[in-house]
């Protein structure tokens, strides 16, 4: 894991300023690289990238990294987890004279021998910047799945880029705006979807996409490298598909282990952080293996029992670290200094906490990030099937009554409470799948939110997901469901979180369920092997037999969150009473201070969970105070000590 950063000009050779700016870019996200920070400059390019050494931490392997003749040079920021087996497969030593043992080494020479299609051939994770003067072009590259980030401005004929936001807040006179409709959709989902960011003029490189940037031309192309498909290999048999997941399984966790330095696993207590502990056991690799753990300051969001049964059955060096509503003040705005975005996660400030614990004893952190997305494990899966039924069923007068009962449910603030599901699902039951799915996670409603914001000329995000999901016209509608994670909820949400949250503290982070061979297998599997009846991460657990505990394969699917709906009274008081009051909700234009007040007293009052769209709000308020009216967000950054 790496930082990268750096400006290229399209008309004019690199002046004084751009060197100047590529500098100040990669200091200010040197937390990603604390280990070196090498730099390159050409007439065109001016190139950065802060190194995280993991794999061959000699300086032989410092980036960037160039080719022997000096004309192609490579920034590159995350993890090749096949370089080894591709470097073999092709023969590469045959070919090239290696100084190091890194996989970015391996990474340029398979592009010298067959160019920047040698993307399709990787696994693992990656952001990349190439420049190849014999062709006077540039490639910027973001892996499968968008584990890795990269950002990008452009301004006239220069572009800017930077695995971080917050580096091109560095640009000069960089005007800093909202992007008004971002928020607006960040208000639907809990975060910024897609290649718009919460800054006007801000892209995101998408995940599998490649942009090629002519120098000679100035055409920029932008394109798709790689696009989850779903060809359902029907002739499978169930026990043969099992025994290929098992394999592709401890497969990627033996890759993922490799590493230089010190490895570590965070440890939830479900079935995907304790697959990977377990399958770690099985290999033999968890002896003197650390396993780090949070366990929420709330009873019904407690699963550190778990957590303990999978950490003393595979022997492994256990870290457990209680979080309460105190810690999560404490560490509101850190958080928000590294995350760049607003982000309604609720486990963002737990995970930077857990980094900042680990970070004494490890360098790379193994996470089970992916799995849910991968196996169908989500309740809103189940939600999904459930639906069909209650909508083919039950007579539409019916369920407006069933409708109305669950509304009357008192509201009591517990982790996937009964009243808070009952009155999710049969609100989202009613409409288009797609949106259903928004639906069944979202802060607020769109009438919610149409009194929220001021005015009507938003686009409904809604259309965003409907969109994609009819893009999948070709295959079955429960894979078409679990696209919209794959593309927007994992990429936007769950991998941005667990990247600046980690990294934050000069930790890699990597995700065994993410691996590419793994999922291209999966998606070829018929849907009923991964949700049979209302069982998600079917074969998941059947692979997993003998290798889990019983106890963690019987147990309900739950995910990392923080009782942010009980700690507004208590801990997270000090932030509602900043950012939830008239006189501050007045100084934007766009907001309707009257309608989100009236939403907090309906809290306030038991009346209605709204948990998750407040702290949705009270994060957007304080990334404004903080990125937009202020620079406050630099003097909470980790530094390298």
């Amino acid at each position: 894991m790496c930082g990268i950063a750096g400006v290229i000009n399209l008309r004019h050779k690199i002046s004084d300023i751009d060197q100047a700016t590529t500098n100040s870019m990669i200091q200010l996200i040197q937390h990603r690289g604390p280990d070196n920070s090498g730099f390159y400059f050409d007439d065109k390019v001016s190139l950065s990238n802060a190194r995280l050494s993991i794999m061959d931490p000699r300086p032989e392997a410092n980036l960037p990294f160039l080719s022997d003749d000096k004309n192609v040079v490579l920034c590159f920021n995350g993890e090749i987890t096949n370089f080894i087996e591709l470097k073999l497969k092709y023969n590469l030593s045959n070919d090239f004279n290696f100084k190091t043992n890194s996989d970015s080494e391996v990474l340029l020479n398979l592009y010298l021998k067959f160019g920047i299609q040698v993307l399709k051939e990787l696994t693992g994770m990656f952001a990349l910047v190439l420049f190849d003067k014999r062709v006077n072009k540039v490639y910027f590259a973001r892996d499968f799945y968008g584990i890795i980030p990269l950002f990008y401005f452009r301004r006239k004929n220069q572009i800017y880029f930077c695995s971080e936001i917050k580096g091109i807040l560095e640009v000069p006179n960089f005007k800093k705006e909202i992007n008004r409709q971002s928020i607006f959709d960040y208000l639907t989902l809990a975060y910024v979807p897609g290649s718009q960011t919460a800054f006007e003029g801000i892209e995101e490189v998408r995940n599998g996409e490649l942009l090629t940037i002519c120098l000679t031309n100035e055409i920029i192309e932008k394109k798709y490298f790689y696009r989850m498909s779903y060809n359902i290999n029907h002739n499978i048999s169930f026990d043969e598909a099992t025994k290929r997941v098992k394999e592709l399984l401890f497969n990627s966790v033996k890759r993922n282990l490799r590493s230089d330095v010190p490895t570590g696993i965070t440890l939830s207590g479900g079935v995907d952080t304790s697959g990977i502990v377990s399958i770690a056991n099985e290999l033999g690799l968890s002896n003197n293996l650390h396993t780090f753990s949070i366990k929420m300051g709330e009873d019904s969001f407690d699963e550190s029992h778990f957590q303990r049964l999978v950490s003393k059955k595979c022997n492994t060096i256990h870290h457990e670290y209680l979080v309460t509503a105190e810690d999560v003040h404490e560490n509101f705005y850190k958080h928000l200094a590294h995350i760049d975005e607003p982000l309604g996660d609720g486990a963002s400030i737990p995970f930077y906490i857990l980094a900042n614990k680990a970070k004494k004893y490890v360098k790379v952190l193994l996470n089970g990030e992916g799995g849910d997305e991968v196996f169908n494990a989500y309740s809103i899966y189940q939600a999904w099937k459930i639906r069909k039924y209650y909508k083919g069923l039950t007579p539409k007068p019916v369920r407006s009554l069933i409708h109305k009962a669950a509304h009357c449910l008192k509201s009591d603030y517990s982790k996937l409470s009964f009243d808070f599901m009952a009155k999710r699902f049969t609100e989202g039951a009613e409409l288009h799948p797609a949106a259903a799915h928004i639906y069944w996670r979202h802060p607020f409603t769109n009438s919610e939110k149409a009194s929220i914001f001021k005015g009507n000329k938003y686009r409904n995000t809604d259309d965003i997901l409907i969109n994609l999901y009819n893009e999948f016209s070709h295959t079955h509608e429960l894979n078409r469901v679990s696209m919209l994670d794959f593309e927007y909820f994992l990429t936007d949400d769950l991998l941005l979180k667990n990247d600046h949250m980690i990294i934050a503290h000069s930790i890699e982070g990597r995700f065994p369920y993410l691996d590419r061979e793994l999922i291209d297998f999966v998606q070829t599997l018929p849907t009923s092997y991964k949700l049979k009846g209302l069982t998600g991460r079917y074969i998941q657990k059947k692979a997993l037999e003998g290798v889990l505990p019983h106890q963690i394969l019987k147990r309900q699917n739950y995910g990392l969150e923080m009782p942010h709906s009980l700690w507004f009274f208590d801990g997270l008081k000090p932030l509602t009473d900043k950012y939830l009051n008239f006189d501050y909700l007045e100084k934007f234009d766009f907001l309707d201070s009257k309608s989100i007040m009236n939403i907090f007293n309906l809290h306030k009052n038991k009346q209605r969970d709204y948990g998750r769209g407040l702290w949705c709000l009270i994060n957007f308020l304080a990334w404004n105070d903080m990125f937009i009216e202020t620079s406050d967000y630099k003097k909470y950054l980790v530094r390298k000590n």
